[in-house]
């Protein structure tokens, strides 16, 4: 059961700290990966941010150098990182994937409508009415989610083949070094395509300030659970499910 006022337990620490830790991590592997791409017909911000942080590590392929350092040694981390978090809260893992990939009746509804009132306004996104209840996540959170599971599965194995291309493997892999390139730049690029879309709805959104402080403290107030997510709060106070 759930307190009828007052804040609801919505995080552990461990999703806390591991949020955390993956942005961190993200946000050094972006601009150090970005850093790395000399060609300004790949760079989408073209030749200065690389020129600038080359600079900044020494100039020229020292400076180059150093950031590969960076980006394998953030990248090992963050692989690491995600797999021991796999390790120690498997529970919670479970959850997580479980609730994601589980599309229920109104989720995509909900995601439609969302879309629109947030592009063409509310009149065209099903009046002023209650978007369809959503579950301990919401369809957009779902779909960036599931965006980040597949393409953080193919940043991490491609990164691996790019990391053994620069230390031991033989010019006879080139083709299987190019697909990775290839294929972990586009993953990337899909990742954060949505993380442009979840910074924005997570804290500059003032709807859902609540749950980006969630990410903080680890709880939510009632109303906003009742609001944004109120298939969980039922399941919580049913003591039917909704909880990790």
């Amino acid at each position: 059961m759930t307190p009828a006022n007052g804040e609801i337990k919505r995080h552990d620490p461990s999703d806390i700290r591991i949020h955390w830790f993956n942005a961190a991590c993200w946000l050094v592997l972006l601009v150090s990966g970005l850093g790395l791409i000399k060609n300004e017909k790949l760079n989408p911000l073209g030749a200065w941010l690389p020129d600038a942080l080359r600079a900044l590590f020494g100039g020229g392929s020292a400076g180059g150098a150093v950031l590969l350092v960076i980006h394998e040694v953030v990248g090992v981390a963050w692989l690491l990182g995600m797999l021991a978090y796999l390790g120690v809260n498997a529970g919670g893992a479970r959850f997580f994937l479980r609730e994601i990939f589980s599309i229920r009746p109104g989720d995509l509804a909900w995601l439609v409508r969302k879309m629109l009132r947030m592009t063409v306004g509310p009149k065209f996104g099903g009046g002023g009415g209650e978007l369809p209840p959503q579950g301990y996540y919401n369809m957009g959170q779902k779909a960036f989610a599931q965006a980040s599971v597949l393409g953080g599965i193919v940043i991490g194995v491609t990164g691996m083949v790019l990391l053994a291309s620069d230390k031991f493997l033989p010019a006879s892999m080139a083709g299987l070094v190019g697909w990775a390139v290839t294929l972990h730049y586009l993953a990337v690029g899909l990742v954060f395509a949505g993380l442009l879309v979840h910074v924005y709805m997570a804290a500059v959104s003032p709807e859902e300030k609540p749950g980006f402080r969630s990410m903080f403290t680890g709880t939510v107030p009632r109303d906003y659970a009742r609001h944004h997510h109120g298939l969980w709060l039922d399941a919580l106070e049913k003591g039917t499910g909704g909880e990790k």
